[in-house]
């Protein structure tokens, strides 16, 4: 049986020292939703994607319910250098199918030919596919993207977006994008998070149907009204308009 629970959590407080980076942070994720984390540097956007991963230990106050299906890719692909494209792929995954779900993976990614490729060999653009196909090939039902296009340049990036898109209509993983791009947040998600003093500051739909444009008046207000979430000065978002 397919595991689609929501993802909740309630009452997570995470503190580093005497620094508190989450107060009592409340969230919910619609199983099959699309949803991007802003907020300022030091936020705590990726001590949220960490708890949920369970990459960080769960304070035992706070109660995190998540599906027992759960891949990272990272703004770093993280491949072992010494491993093939598919033996990265497959990763600490059992049993004897593994390579044939390693092919399927990177045909869903476009990278059927890198199979036995070396990591050395690959673009920036591939290699972050590589990472894409590790995450898919657990055929996660929540998927935690922590500013995974950060390193990539603008072309890429943009080709990523839509293998992004492809990828969650297909599979429906509930999916959480961490990002410092307002724009990117808005062109993949249906919904947008304001992460600010450890606690949601802001909630917005997005509202907007796909395929998204810079140039619809709608993503502009948007824009402007994140980037004010943000405190970007008005005179700011006027001269970058």
């Amino acid at each position: 049986m397919t595991d689609n629970r929501q993802v909740s959590v309630r009452g997570l407080t995470r503190r580093f020292g005497t620094n508190t980076v989450l107060h009592k942070l409340d969230l919910e994720l619609e199983p099959g939703s699309f949803t991007a984390l802003l907020g300022r540097s030091g936020s705590g956007k990726s001590t949220l994607l960490r708890t949920l991963a369970g990459l960080d230990p769960r304070p035992v106050e706070a109660r995190i319910e998540v599906p027992e299906a759960v891949a990272v890719a990272f703004q770093e692909p993280r491949l072992l250098p010494w491993k093939r494209v598919w033996e990265n792929v497959t990763l600490g995954l059992p049993g004897k199918g593994a390579p044939a779900r390693a092919e399927r993976a990177l045909a869903e990614v476009g990278l059927a030919r890198h199979r036995d490729a070396w990591p050395a060999t690959l673009s920036g653009g591939e290699a972050q596919r590589t990472a894409l196909a590790r995450a898919l090939v657990r055929e996660p039902r929540l998927l935690l993207l922590d500013e995974p296009f950060a390193a990539l340049d603008a072309l890429t990036r943009i080709r990523m977006h839509a293998l992004v898109l492809d990828l969650w209509r297909a599979h429906t993983p509930t999916t959480l994008l961490v990002t410092h791009d307002v724009d990117e947040a808005i062109l993949l998600a249906d919904r947008i998070l304001v992460l600010d003093a450890g606690r949601i500051a802001a909630d917005i739909p997005v509202g907007i149907e796909r395929p998204r444009s810079h140039g619809d008046a709608r993503f502009a207000a948007l824009r402007r009204r994140l980037l004010s979430e943000l405190g970007v000065e008005a005179e700011v978002i006027r001269e970058a308009a």
